[in-house]
């Protein structure tokens, strides 16, 4: 569950479901629909937006999309799932928003493109950051660093809800840790965020203190705690009806 940086009765911020803002926003080209629920391409990335509290019908929606006994991500539930769904994991996270983020750019980084994802496929196997998938690249830039000509660091754009950005992705080799990289490279990301009007942010685990350390020193602060957890949806799917278009609330 995520707990919000705004009081009761405030509106919805576009950071309290990063992903319905991406997909109804920005990154709308990317939504594949059912229902209210929406997601992104299974080789992009697993984030999907679904209610809070979604209905019978939208469990249905969910299994179709995941398939008889696919995985699926879920996120700011507010109850179980219903029976017949298989929890595998819960990963209590952080959400950190950019409060004094100093910006530059760094020379060294080059920008990552699809030519370069084996190699950042390989790293992120190396490093374990987090989800990165052969189309994660696309969601936007993507900034690496090499030494002697193999790819030991990056650091690029994932989710995009109106006027924010979240920086993802962010990995160094072990033979290259200590140096400054990850700080340079999100510095550098900052920077084209900032560039056009936008403010970044981030997740990562909960759990992962050198990663909120390095974070925090750079300029970002807390702002909430998501829950993230990833289902096996139903081998025996319930009916469904198809797509229908209500507007997710």
């Amino acid at each position: 569950m995520t707990t919000p940086a705004t009081g009761p009765g405030a509106p919805p911020h576009p950071l309290d479901s990063p992903a319905l803002s991406s997909l109804t926003g920005p990154h709308a080209h990317f939504a594949e629909r059912r229902g209210r629920i929406l997601r992104y391409p299974v080789d992009v990335s697993p984030w999907t937006a679904h209610p809070d509290v979604p209905e019978a019908r939208d469990w249905a929606d969910l299994a179709a999309l995941a398939g008889p006994g696919g995985t699926i991500g879920l996120n700011r539930l507010r109850e179980e799932p219903p029976k017949g769904w298989e929890i595998l994991h819960r990963i209590r996270g952080v959400q950190l928003v950019d409060v004094s983020v100093v910006p530059e750019p760094c020379p060294e980084a080059v920008r990552l493109g699809p030519a370069d994802v084996p190699e950042m496929l390989a790293l992120v196997e190396r490093t374990r950051p987090g989800p990165f998938l052969p189309r994660t690249v696309e969601l936007g830039t993507y900034l690496g660093i090499r030494r002697g000509g193999v790819l030991v660091a990056m650091a690029g754009e994932r989710l995009r809800p109106p006027g924010w950005t979240e920086i993802s992705g962010v990995c160094t080799d072990e033979s290259v840790r200590g140096q400054g990289l990850a700080g340079r490279l999100v510095r550098a990301v900052a920077y084209g965020i900032r560039e056009r009007g936008e403010t970044p942010f981030l997740h990562t685990s909960a759990t992962n203190a050198v990663a909120i350390r390095l974070y925090e020193s750079l300029g970002f602060q807390l702002r909430a705690h998501p829950e993230v957890i990833s289902a096996l949806a139903p081998v025996s799917l319930p009916p469904a009806d198809g797509t229908r278009r209500a507007a997710l609330r």
